[in-house]
């Protein structure tokens, strides 16, 4: 027959070993609340840089109709000089 709890660890009392799992129940508290702290700090972070990449591309977005605009201002400006062009000829 193999051998009993008491023989491998000695004897335990229901009160040493119910403080023995309630002390590693606290201790993997602590280091689940350390990790959730750990993941929350990353994903704050992750936030911030996609809040900001997301600021980046809307301020590019803006350049980029403002260009289109210009551009589009410019064309009409160069065709009504090539049509002045054409009449003057």
């Amino acid at each position: 027959m193999g051998a009993s709890r008491c023989d491998l660890i000695g004897f335990v009392t229901v009160e040493q070993d119910i403080s023995i799992v309630a002390a590693q129940l606290a201790d993997l508290t602590k280091h689940v609340n350390e990790l959730e702290q750990h993941l929350k700090k990353r994903a704050d972070s992750q936030q911030e840089r996609a809040d900001s990449q997301q600021q980046r591309a809307e301020v590019q977005q803006d350049r980029i109709d403002a260009a289109a605009r210009e551009l589009a201002e410019v064309s009409q400006r160069l065709q009504a000089a090539a049509d002045a062009l054409r009449e003057a000829i």
